[in-house]
């Protein structure tokens, strides 16, 4: 692999090699892979670390006094602490393992919300949400007898910071937002969001599912309360996510679920709860995972996120132009601020055929509401085709992909 510094250009060549499903064909033609925002691909060195974990170190943490107990212990720990620098949080404790974005909203939508909010509250999400950021949300506003407020967008895909203004009251608990959005790639001015909730006290969760991949992150600087974010997102594995979140907001939340890990000392009288981070960790967890979540973390930080920021922005705006200047084709979300993806229609082709099409040209692309239905309610389509991109995407696939559109709509016109 190359090593970046923010200032060098990457060695595409050199990275690619690091990852082996892009050396295959699809359809007789070469891989073009533009679904990231789904799930990005996985470097050898992370498959590598997983590996060797099942090879050599199989066996659970935490429990055993053998020696491969302790080696994976040792591992599994040690990737905690890569996450935690990763993310500029202040402490491990603060570093939970979940299963993903979902599982770490799902656990703060229930736990937060058991201990911020009561009948009349409010809690305020935006209406660029993924589903995950959503439904949890509404499931626990009908618990606990609460209103979910929406911060509404614009035409171009961005938040209206004056409306969010005017909802915040002395009623309003939680407010959790995209730090990007999945099905626009706008960027959201969280900095703004979280300064003007913390002028009332207001805790702020931010999915940063889709940031992580495309841009440096530091919670400690955001000042954000919690974030959340998966590990098949950011060239890690699937099944492994973290929560991050202030120990003065975990200490005082209650348990999401019970078991394992998480337990100090049980009696039938009564259970007391283990220390953070272990207080959020019932069972045994996804070890392999989080190992190579480790090693996805330490795979990034060598290639340096601000020099994969950099890359990926002048390849977004490579894309946009190129993709902006086809006939027919609508872009939808136009940011100002936007990173890793490109959403469009053509008019009167269906996102899954030009997806479908566009497979049969060795592109892969995701087709669909991209589990953000109220985001296509606003701009009145069923569905957009959503190009989404890597720091291992290059120009060249970009070209591939606009000739690959040229052959739909040629499709189509007969």
């Amino acid at each position: 692999m190359i090593v970046g510094n923010g200032t060098e250009k990457l060695d595409l060549v050199a990275l690619r090699r690091d990852f082996p499903a892009l050396d295959q064909e699809v359809a007789g033609k070469p891989l073009v892979y533009l679904d990231n925002a789904a799930t990005a691909q996985t470097p050898r060195q992370v498959i590598d670390a997983m590996e060797r974990f099942y090879r050599e170190d199989c066996a659970n943490v935490h429990r055993g006094v053998h020696e491969l107990s302790q080696r994976a212990t040792e591992a599994y720990e040690a990737a905690r602490c890569q996450v935690q620098e990763f993310i500029g949080a202040s402490e491990v404790g603060e570093i939970i393992y979940t299963r993903g974005a979902t599982d770490s909203l799902n656990l703060v939508a229930h736990s937060l919300g058991e201990l911020k909010v009561d009948s009349g509250d409010e809690v305020v999400i935006s209406a660029m949400e993924h589903h995950s950021n959503i439904v949890p949300w509404q499931l626990m506003c009908e618990r606990r007898g609460a209103k979910l407020r929406v911060i509404p967008i614009n035409d171009s895909g961005e938040l209206l910071l004056d409306e969010f203004d005017r909802m915040l009251n002395d009623r309003t608990r939680i407010i959790s937002v995209a730090h990007v959005s999945n099905a626009l790639g706008t960027i959201n001015p969280v900095r703004e969001i979280i300064a003007r909730a913390h002028e009332l006290d207001i805790p702020v969760v931010l999915d940063g599912a889709q940031a992580i991949p495309h841009m440096h992150v530091n919670v400690q600087d955001l000042n954000c309360d919690f974030y959340v974010f998966s590990g098949h997102k950011m060239f890690g594995p699937t099944g492994i996510g973290i929560l991050y979140g202030k120990r003065t907001f975990l200490e005082q939340m209650p348990p999401y679920q019970s078991g394992g890990d998480m337990i100090e000392s049980v009696t039938f009288e009564k259970t007391t709860f283990n220390d953070l981070p272990y207080k959020f960790e019932a069972g045994t967890p996804n070890i392999a995972a989080a190992i190579g979540l480790g090693a996805a973390v330490e795979y990034l930080s060598k290639v340096g996120m601000d020099c994969i920021e950099s890359y990926e922005r002048e390849l977004l705006d490579y894309a946009t132009k190129a993709i902006g200047s086809i006939d027919d084709v609508k872009l939808i979300g136009v940011a100002r601020e936007k990173a890793g993806v490109i959403s469009f229609v053509i008019e009167g082709i269906h996102p899954h055929d030009i997806g479908t099409i566009l497979d049969r040209e060795g592109v892969a692309v995701r087709g669909g509401h991209h589990c953000a239905q109220p985001v296509m309610d606003y701009f009145k389509v069923s569905a957009t085709t959503r190009a989404s991109f890597a720091f291992y995407n290059t120009r060249q696939e970009v070209d591939e992909l606009v000739f690959a559109i040229g052959k739909v709509k040629e499709l189509f016109s007969d």
